[in-house]
């Protein structure tokens, strides 16, 4: 039921390190007629009322009466990027100790109240923040505020060590079956620990480490649950078949009461870069090696940040696109081969992942990357090229918000990280902005530099592993 992910932006589809997994984005990969914006053009809006509580919680209200269904999605804003070293892990483990029950809502009450009023829940984490979110039908709103008040105002009496030490076993599970024993699983943290120094709170994985989650006390994580967890530190979003003035009303009623929590007060970590490629090889029980390459970026929201997007794009978004076309379909040298770039509140990073076919080694598939990376420095993208990236982006960040669930999501993240819930003009806006001398630009100043390479090899066969520069 819980998720752990990393940055979920406006990406391109990406492959998950660690499973293998092509994550689609619901990418249009036809080329559409190009939106563009003119001055008689219609600003795309999505209408909301921003208010705030006396406690410093945060409410975004979104009117759509298109459907009787309503979402509430709540952010915490507090990831594993707010953790320190040595207590890694907190983040996800509350997303999971959040629904063992609170003093109104007992285990397992949360689950049924809403399964019996006609509503789902979930929730994720990622490195900048946790979410969670309550849909149904308009009429079971109060019921959903009422329970996710209840978890906020009154989870501590009712937290004890066996919640703790039960879903500290789920979540070591997790980490078991989703890294410690899934092909490629160890390439995310592996690869964290290369690009980042190690006091940067991206250089650990999100699920966080089995020693780490061990050492956890219920006095850490009632500590953890004090700070992060109070209404200032909590913006929630409602979207759907709502009028804001009684939404509001259901708020005060249920929220007013949990007292503010302590001021929060983030350092940022110091810039850092990397001097050379860094290399590692892994030996794992898979059939074929995978090729990892990843450099240090930008970001969310930074000037370059749109273009890279579109780069990732350009090398492997489409059948056409250039890696796909070259190492799946002509040479035929590669099973999958996949660009993103990975961008979250403190910093980014853009990676290729390429996994060989049966009898070809990582070199190979290196000699393709690097050729068209350089090709893509040396000339930009052609005008066709350029046109089909920007409207499959726009077609698949369209169709991303027809729900009002992705929408909710969406305001919430804008107001996290540009501090405006309506950004969704403004971000296709980026998008469109973008030239072909842009993407030759940033090509060249980010991925043609030093790289963290990791190959992921059939144990015993290193010799399938990648090549350093000037490795003969």
């Amino acid at each position: 039921m819980i998720r752990v992910g990393r940055s979920e932006g406006w990406k391109v589809g990406r492959m998950d390190r660690g499973a293998g997994r092509i994550v689609a984005m619901a990418v249009l990969f036809s080329v559409l007629p190009a939106f563009r914006p003119s001055a008689s053009a219609q600003a795309l809006h999505v209408p909301y009322v921003l208010d705030t509580l006396s406690n410093g919680l945060t409410l975004i209200i979104h009117e759509d009466h298109s459907a009787p269904v309503v979402t509430v999605n709540t952010w915490r804003h507090v990831g594993s990027g707010d953790e320190t070293q040595g207590r890694t892990g907190f983040a996800h483990l509350f997303e999971h100790l959040m629904f063992m029950g609170s003093e109104h809502a007992v285990y397992p009450q949360f689950d049924r109240l809403l399964e019996a009023a006609g509503g789902d829940n979930n929730g994720s984490t990622t490195n900048d923040r946790t979410n969670y979110y309550e849909e149904g039908p308009a009429n079971a709103l109060p019921l959903m505020l009422w329970l996710e008040a209840d978890r906020t105002g009154w989870l501590l009496p009712t937290m004890d060590s066996a919640k703790v030490d039960l879903q500290r076993d789920v979540v070591k599970n997790e980490r078991r079956e989703g890294v410690d024993n899934q092909p490629y699983g160890l390439a995310d943290e592996t690869i964290a620990a290369m690009l980042y120094p190690p006091s940067h709170p991206y250089s650990w994985p999100v699920i966080g480490s089995m020693t780490d989650l061990s050492a956890a006390s219920l006095e850490d994580v009632k500590n953890f649950f004090r700070r992060y967890y109070a209404p200032n530190n909590t913006t929630i979003s409602v979207a759907g078949d709502v009028k804001p003035a009684e939404v509001k009303a259901l708020v005060e009623k249920y929220f007013g009461e949990i007292p503010r929590g302590p001021a929060i007060t983030r350092n940022a970590p110091a810039p850092f870069s990397l001097r050379a490629d860094t290399m590692a090889v892994l030996e794992d029980r898979v059939q074929l090696p995978r090729l990892y390459y990843t450099w240090h970026t930008v970001k969310a929201w930074a000037p370059d940040d749109a273009a890279l997007d579109l780069v990732a794009y350009l090398l492997t978004g489409a059948k056409n696109a250039r890696l796909t076309q070259t190492l799946v379909y002509d040479r035929q040298t590669a099973s999958q081969v996949q660009a993103f770039h990975d961008s979250r509140r403190l910093d980014g990073e853009f990676d290729v992942i390429a996994t060989a076919r049966p009898g070809h080694s990582l070199p190979e598939l290196q000699t393709v990357v690097d050729a068209e990376l350089a090709r893509l420095a040396a000339s930009g993208p052609t005008a066709r090229e350029l046109e089909q990236a920007k409207n499959a982006r726009e077609a698949s960040f369209l169709r991303g918000i027809e729900r009002v669930g992705r929408k909710a999501d969406q305001l919430n993240r804008y107001y996290y990280q540009i501090g405006e819930p309506d950004g969704f003009q403004r971000d296709l806006d980026r998008y469109r902005a973008v030239t072909a001398a842009d993407i030759q630009r940033v090509v060249r100043t980010y991925l043609t530099g030093p790289r963290v390479i990791l190959s992921i090899v059939p144990q015993g066969k290193r010799e399938l592993a990648a090549k350093g520069r000037n490795t003969p």
